[in-house]
């Protein structure tokens, strides 16, 4: 079965001058406003492969626009129009314009459950990030309750997971608070409507801005690239979760003994579409529509 949509794996557009190139987005400005274009690159092991996920970059944008109004109420967004007249068809459905915001220079994470570095942690000092938790945990356990852990932005590699103390001394005491706050509130609002569609948000982590004098929610939100979505009807704690993201890819990568250095290989057909269709399948669970 060969794959439906060529990967898109870069964007050029010269009628705007490009303002970055992440892993996976092009941003483009123009004045006041960005164009935050979402490709179809993944990365693994903090390097881009040479083989992109058709249609992922589609799924990641229209997810983060699913939510911003989903959860508009509890905090205003830096969204403005995803109208692409103009744009090359190509950009349609995978892009957003937005508000310049400030951003803070802090990853906004949320736990529910104990997994990934949060698990890590835990087994060798019985907290996460500082904050003690119950002894005998097993590995996808539900915590007593959300916690909020702050990490570093990292242009390369990991983000390093840091303190509360160490966010407030970062962002000001203030601001840490209130973005805490707003952290877990999105989570907690986010997890029960999940759940509702089968889907445990084990994890996510969002990025906060400020505009026009105002927190604002941006940049993607509750994606699969964001977040650990694990299948309700199939979650048993004491192990690791079958998810929505790139179980695929990370488990092709491993099988082949890829020493994680560059150059990054590429991926096998049928890998690739796996993996676009679980993105996919994320989407129409959550959205209960499929991907247009």
């Amino acid at each position: 079965m060969g794959l439906i949509n060529t990967p898109v794996l870069g964007t050029e557009l010269s009628r705007y001058h490009r303002f970055a190139r992440g892993k996976v987005r092009d941003v483009y400005e123009d004045g006041s406003r960005l164009l935050i274009v979402a490709t179809d690159r993944i990365s693994a092991f903090d390097f881009i492969l040479a083989t992109g996920i058709p249609d992922k970059g589609r799924v990641l944008t229209q997810m983060t626009l699913f939510w911003l109004d989903f959860l508009r109420e509890i905090v205003p967004n830096h969204f403005l129009s995803a109208e692409t007249n103009g744009l090359p068809p190509e950009f349609a459905g995978r892009s957003m314009w937005v508000r310049r915001a400030e951003m803070f220079p802090i990853e906004c994470v949320a736990r529910g459950y104990l997994a990934g570095s949060g698990w890590k942690d835990y087994q060798s000092t019985g907290a996460v990030c500082g904050i003690p938790l119950p002894a005998g945990l097993r590995e996808s356990d539900a915590l007593p309750s959300p916690i909020f852990t702050p990490a570093t932005k990292a242009q390369t590699g990991h983000d390093e997971n840091i303190s509360f103390e160490e966010a407030s001394r970062i962002v000001g005491a203030e601001s840490a608070a209130r973005l805490r706050d707003l952290t877990l509130e999105l989570y907690k609002r986010a997890a029960e409507y999940a759940r509702s569609r089968g889907i445990i948000i084990a994890d996510t982590k969002f990025e906060f801005g400020a505009a026009d004098g105002q927190v604002v929610l941006a940049d993607e939100v509750l994606t699969p690239d964001s977040s650990r979505f694990w299948p309700a009807d199939q979650y048993q704690p004491g192990r690791a979760q079958p998810s929505y993201d790139k179980q695929y890819v990370r488990d092709y990568l491993e099988s082949i003994h890829w020493n994680k250095q560059p150059p990054a290989p590429g991926l096998p057909e049928d890998v690739a579409r796996r993996t676009s269709e679980k993105y996919k399948e994320a989407y129409r669970a959550l959205t209960g529509r499929a991907l247009s």
